[in-house]
């Protein structure tokens, strides 16, 4: 624990004792309703001695040997592999499908009389940018200018 119990903890001392936390509830050592409790606690603290409090009745606590929080960034699912490519291409062919469906739904409404393409304008355009998005990312791969 740090020397002083009055010095203010910082949000990286919050997130290693959230981090702990997190721990001895997957091992069972706090229940549901402790480990939310302990949590509006923590995150309401200001002091090394406020976050002592926290960990004191649980086992092999030392506030300055915890983990690093672990890194905030979302879980893929195995095997799913999202290429920049397809990240930038996979929004474009939703919205231009889901226009093209609702082009089609008022064509279809209208006794099959369909109206002016205009799903073409939501998709041309930006298509166009993608595309050059796409060359510029496919030559500067190949280590082309």
């Amino acid at each position: 624990m740090a020397a002083d119990p009055k010095m203010r903890a910082s949000d990286d001392d919050r997130d290693r004792v959230a981090s702990a936390l997190r721990e001895h509830y997957a091992q069972g050592r706090l229940t549901v309703e402790e480990f939310d409790e302990r949590l509006e606690q923590l995150y309401a603290s200001k002091t090394y001695g406020e976050l002592a409090v926290l960990t004191s009745d649980l086992p092999g606590v030392d506030l300055r040997k915890l983990p690093e929080p672990a890194a905030r960034t979302p879980k893929r699912r195995e095997g799913e592999d999202l290429s920049p490519l397809a990240a930038m291409w996979a929004p474009w062919a939703i919205a231009g499908g889901v226009n093209w469906v609702i082009w089609f739904i008022i064509g279809a409404a209208n006794d099959l009389d369909f109206p002016y393409p205009w799903p073409l304008w939501v998709m041309g355009p930006w298509g166009a940018l993608l595309l050059v998005g796409t060359v510029i990312m496919k030559l500067s791969k190949d280590g082309k200018p």
